[in-house]
């Protein structure tokens, strides 16, 4: 039989409290009764009290939950992701409280549902899922306070907003491109379409995407580009399998390869975006010159390309998010946190050629 607190407790002849005092609060004991419980406990091969049972008893469990819909490889690999991560860590640890990653099935929602459910977390950030996901409305059941980038129906009063004007900031990108006189603009980015392939997005308007993040941004171009007299069926978009840096190359190559060939490509991301780099400088075309290219978030390596691009405070909305999630203000209007964006224009834009 499994040994347990009371086992413990009964073979050192000493009460429960006391037991779990020598784990938890070992300053209420002696070393010497101490020593005695511990030895007892690895004696009987007793691991200690269960930590989820622990958490509920103080009612904190010492972690948040942070959700996405992508694979847990993508948390430490994509740029932005690492940067927001390392932001909301760094609020983590002045409170004393750990990460919980929740990479959440996209195919599979019961699983993800029930990984929401069976979470011991103080709070969630919400990093990336749709709209329409099931797991997000379990996160509402369970009445803990929830940081979020993106804005949904039915968020609770505990939720808080961290992000950007993301419609804004591409809407900037766009009045960039169409002062440099270009009409003929495709749009590459994750999330445009149900399919998980490299391919044209069927898209009656932005707002049949299920991504509050890719449809705010989508919708931004279609703003700017409707103020020039650019109609939302004459600009292209293209769909890529998965953020990275082959995915936006490939995604460029499928337009670069079809006549009449785009002037200017917005994509969605930086990463997609030095991959539309790569496939431009693999047919020997100039970035800027011959077909130029917008970008967004600012990552590091997009200075190094001469990437024009959207900058966005990645580390200050996980700090933001973080301090929100572990200190909730009374004041509703207090989680509402919109940062600032800034266009910042490099060599990969330029005129429209005639």
């Amino acid at each position: 039989m499994r040994p347990t607190l009371q086992t413990v407790a009964d073979t050192v002849g000493v009460s429960r409290s006391t037991v779990s005092n020598a784990y938890s609060r070992p300053d209420q004991l002696s070393p010497e009764l101490r020593a005695r419980i511990l030895a007892a406990a690895t004696a009987l091969g007793y691991a200690g009290p269960d930590p989820a049972a622990r958490s509920l008893r103080k009612r904190r469990a010492g972690a948040i939950g942070v959700l996405f819909t992508a694979t847990l490889s993508y948390a430490f690999t994509d740029p932005y992701a690492v940067q927001f991560l390392r932001g909301l860590a760094g609020s983590a640890e002045q409170a004393r409280t750990g990460l919980l990653l929740l990479p959440l099935s996209i195919d599979d929602e019961a699983a993800a549902v029930g990984a929401v459910n069976d979470a011991v977390v103080d709070g969630f950030c919400v990093y990336c899922m749709p709209d329409w996901h099931p797991a997000l409305d379990a996160v509402q059941a369970r009445g803990l306070p929830v940081a979020s980038g993106q804005r949904r129906e039915g968020d609770g009063p505990l939720n808080a907003f961290v992000g950007i004007d993301e419609a804004a900031a591409t809407r900037s990108a766009g009045e960039h491109l169409v002062a440099l006189g270009h009409r003929r603009v495709a749009i590459v980015g994750d999330d445009l379409s149900v399919a998980r392939v490299t391919g044209p997005a069927r898209l009656a308007s932005p707002a049949d995407i299920g991504y509050y993040t890719s449809r705010e941004r989508l919708r931004g171009y279609q703003e700017a580009l409707a103020a020039a007299g650019v109609g939302w069926s004459s600009i292209s978009t293209v769909n890529v399998a998965g953020n990275g840096r082959a995915d936006g190359a490939e995604a460029a190559g499928y337009l670069l390869d079809r006549a009449p060939r785009p002037t200017a490509i917005a994509a969605l991301s930086d990463i997609l975006a030095l991959g539309v780099l790569d496939a431009l400088r693999e047919r020997g075309l100039r970035p800027g010159h011959d077909v130029s290219v917008v970008g967004f978030d600012d990552i590091p390596e997009a200075a190094a390309d001469g990437l024009t691009t959207v900058h966005q405070p990645a580390a200050e909305r996980g700090r933001r998010s973080g301090q929100l999630l572990l200190d909730p203000p009374t004041d509703p209007a207090d989680r509402t946190v919109v940062l600032p964006t800034k266009l910042v224009v490099r060599a990969s834009t330029g005129p429209a050629p005639s």
